[in-house]
């Protein structure tokens, strides 16, 4: 059976050759005009005979330069265009078609529609045929610039009784059935699959065609309310496969049932397919040369993912690792060359064995559908747990509470720093250096983690390995010229001080852990690891025969493991709103459109209690002037969204612009409806010019120039 499109243009090319040159006035209607869209009806007959049941004709939309509106799947933002037909005359039933789409971006979302002008043909059943025909539309359109705008067109058409064609109208309509998609087996499709993983995050199709493809876009339709990110499309076999992947930013699973995809090549050529949906993820198409620019790429890649690494040794949040470093640096005087290489060369094979595990882990939960990213782990209370109390029995050590008096590999796994020439110490050393190491994103490290975990295994194995390395470089020095140990003072009282100043650094380590507890879990699960550790420093500090002061501890202890689980769980009650002057809003990816739509400029910080450089942004740029004034201006909303907890919609939201950890910082307005993105470290003359450039008010350029 014809496809109602190709129906179309078998009626008009039949036609069109009995057409009569003094045909009578054009079938199209009063072209009504509103603010970016003029429309129009048009029909292929001019008049009705006395045989005819059906009328081909159409809508005609034409777009100022710049303005867009939506196809029938517009995306998270979009709404697409209504038809009511019902003041129509004569009319039983109408049956519309959607020309293939065009992609474009808006606040960050691939939305699919059109732009300078289309046509939706129609084909117009009569209730009673050969008898006059009152054609009565309300079209309803959004159409968007740099805001977006509903607009409702009334438009109407009267068909006397009569013969006649209007070539004009014809050809315009069979232009646009050329760009309805045909069916699958129409347009030769031999396979298509369709992967959506359980957690909703991304979506891969593989389409194999008989007749090669050369530039393909595929328009994926997964039901209202689904927003789809930019996708990743491949060639392969000659043209005649496609795959592509597209992170999944938003899903209602209320309007999902399966996929139906579109697929163009060009203006005039495009079909429609409903693929078989499959259990296992799709593997993309491999070809040599797709090798070649990728490799480039990857070298740069690796190159920004060394330095981001190199650039954590200096960062805020690596304070407690310079602290550990120094402490492991105690023991190192009386050392041999050999031995102090050794040492050090442990350290950076720590720094390397925990990047390598986490890149292990991060890939493991990717290929689960787990939302990952880089810092990650300090959202989960059972990791924090774990570090407060090895850095509280660190930081005991230190301040000389205990002498640590456990089995001696034991020893070496915690906190001795003294003799011996084992150097599991110093490898474990390394290995609390990464881990504290992993709260911040430095300058250069989002782009590299983000590429990584945009890929695939070897992608995430080479950035993360060259990542490793930058934060292994400060070790990896020593070791190539132990001899600079050597220009340490020599061992003296000045340890002592140097120990007690570590150990109060450690103290607010574990300060600052123990507030992002809080703001995880709340305070009784808190105060329960606190305990827990305090007691466990009890034990390790415990002399002689202090042996009921040990039972004691022990069942303390015991007690406080087998509650720990329950209290972990507890969700914190919401906190106070903060006390900032700014008026932070809560983050709604949705709301961002609709702020920009009424000329906002809009602040979008993600943030955690965990995250040091957020910190950082915040006490240095955003809470002072002359940021503080303009993010409290009326035309400027500052939207937070606060990722210390886990939280689907944040890490979609980052996702879309490829970014796997924070800070994170975007703005947007009615001159960047798709958000100017900020570097890692804020500047106050950075957030006031994108402020100002994404916005449209004098009030920005003035402060601008204040902050300059």
């Amino acid at each position: 059976m014809l496809k109602f499109g190709h129906l179309i243009k078998a009626v008009i090319a039949a036609g069109l050759t009995i057409f009569v040159a003094h045909a009578a006035q054009a079938a199209t209607s009063e072209t009504v005009t509103k603010p970016a869209i003029k429309a129009r009806l048009l029909t292929v007959q001019d008049g009705i005979a006395a045989d005819t049941a059906t009328l081909s004709a159409g809508v005609q939309l034409q777009l100022d330069k710049g303005w867009k509106t939506y196809w029938r799947s517009p995306g998270e933002v979009g709404t697409p265009p209504q038809f009511d037909w019902s003041t129509s005359e004569n009319v039983a039933n109408v049956r519309l078609e959607w020309p293939a789409p065009l992609r474009f971006t808006a606040f960050g979302i691939e939305n699919f529609g059109y732009h300078g002008e289309v046509v939706f043909p129609l084909q117009i059943d009569l209730k009673e045929p050969g008898e006059p025909v009152s054609l009565s539309a309300q079209v309803s359109v959004l159409v968007c610039s740099d805001i977006c705008v509903p607009q409702t067109l009334s438009l109407s058409l009267k068909l006397p009784k009569g013969s006649g064609l209007d070539r004009q109208s014809g050809e315009l309509i069979a232009a646009f059935s050329r760009k309805v998609p045909l069916e699958d087996k129409q347009a030769g499709v031999e396979t298509a699959k369709a992967y959506i993983d359980d957690k909703r995050t991304e979506l891969i199709v593989d389409v194999t065609v008989e007749k090669p493809l050369n530039t393909p876009d595929i328009f994926p339709e997964l039901g209202h309310g689904t927003a789809l990110g930019k996708p990743d499309v491949r060639v392969s076999e000659a043209g005649r496969r496609v795959w592509a992947r597209f992170p999944v930013l938003s899903f209602n699973e209320e309007t999902f049932d399966r996929p139906r995809l579109t697929v163009t090549d060009g203006p005039e050529r495009a079909f429609a397919v409903v693929p078989n949906v499959v259990a296992t993820a799709l593997v993309p198409p491999f070809s040599i040369e797709a090798l070649a620019p990728g490799l480039n790429e990857m070298i740069w890649i690796t190159i920004l993912a060394f330095l981001g690494g190199l650039i954590l040794n200096v960062m805020p949040c690596v304070l407690p690792v310079i602290s550990i470093k120094l402490s492991s640096a105690l023991k190192l005087g009386n050392q041999s060359t050999a031995q102090v290489r050794r040492g050090f060369l442990a350290s950076a094979l720590g720094v390397m064995a925990f990047v390598w595990g986490l890149a292990l882990v991060l890939f493991v939960l990717q290929r689960m559908g787990i939302a990952v990213g880089w810092g990650l782990q300090f959202q989960n209370p059972i990791f924090l747990a774990g570090i407060i109390a090895v850095l509280i029995v660190f930081a005991g050590n230190l301040f000389g509470a205990f002498e640590i008096m456990l089995p001696a590999d034991l020893q070496n796994w915690l906190s001795k720093k003294g003799e011996g020439t084992g150097y599991k110490a110093d490898f474990l050393t390394g290995v609390f250096g990464a881990v504290l190491a992993t709260p911040c994103s430095a300058p250069l490290l989002g782009t590299a983690v983000a590429f990584a975990l945009a890929g695939g295994p070897i992608d995430i194995m080479l950035v993360f390995t060259s990542l490793g390395i930058g934060l292994a470089t400060p070790y990896l020095i020593v070791a190539a010229r132990p001899q600079l140990v050597k220009h340490l003072p020599k061992p003296g009282r000045w340890m002592l001080l140097l120990k007690l100043l570590l150990a109060v650094m450690l103290s607010g380590t574990v300060l600052w852990l123990l507030w992002i507890m809080f703001s995880l879990v709340g305070s009784l699960a808190t105060v329960t690891v606190l305990v827990l550790a305090l007691f466990l420093l009890v034990l390790l500090s415990s002399r002689g025969g202090a042996l009921r002061l040990r039972i004691l501890g022990s069942g303390l202890i015991v007690s406080l493991v087998l509650i720990t689980p329950v209290a972990l769980v507890q969700v914190p009650e919401a906190t106070a709103t903060s006390s900032s002057e700014i008026g932070w809003v809560e983050f709604d990816r949705g709301r961002i459109a609709q702020l920009v739509s009424q000329g906002q400029a809009v602040f979008v910080d993600v943030t955690a209690e965990w995250c040091l450089t957020c910190k950082a942004n915040k006490a240095l740029v955003l809470g002072r002037e002359p940021v503080l004034s303009v993010l409290t201006a009326d035309d400027v909303t500052a939207m937070r969204a606060d990722w210390t907890r886990p939280d689907e919609s944040i890490s979609r939201y980052l996702s879309s612009f490829n970014r796997f950890g924070i800070p994170f910082n975007v703005v947007y307005g009615p001159n960047a409806p798709d958000g100017i993105v900020l570097s890692e470290l804020l500047t106050s003359a950075q957030v006031i010019d994108a402020l100002t450039t994404a916005g449209k008010t004098s009030s920005l350029s003035t402060r601008k120039q204040t902050a300059q």
